[in-house]
């Protein structure tokens, strides 16, 4: 059994570094396409998508940290709440980029 629990902690990390690989990627692109074409549209993308990959890392992190602690722990749920907010500046500044 503990071969099993090694084996899927395995895969999850391995998820984990493609998603946020992934991230990076479209994080990337967005900078090389607002450095082609600077306006104001390609650089809230930008930041969007740079944020949306700075909380699938500190997700990612945090996720780590407390895997072992208790989920209802205030500091847990501070970390949690922590953790939402490079998502809700991400996709806010998507959203400025697909209504400028």
């Amino acid at each position: 059994m503990v071969e099993t629990v090694a084996i899927a902690r395995g895969i999850l990390v391995l998820l984990r570094l493609v998603t946020f690989a992934l991230t990076l990627g479209i994080t990337l692109i967005s900078f090389q396409a607002y450095r082609k074409k600077q306006s104001e549209k390609l650089q809230s993308a930008f930041i969007g998508f740079a944020f949306i990959s700075m909380g699938v890392a500190v997700t990612n992190v945090i996720t780590q940290l407390g895997a072992g602690g208790d989920p209802s722990s205030l500091t847990n749920i501070f970390l949690q709440m922590t953790e939402t907010i490079p998502f809700i500046i991400g996709f806010a500044m998507l959203y400025v980029s697909l209504y400028r």
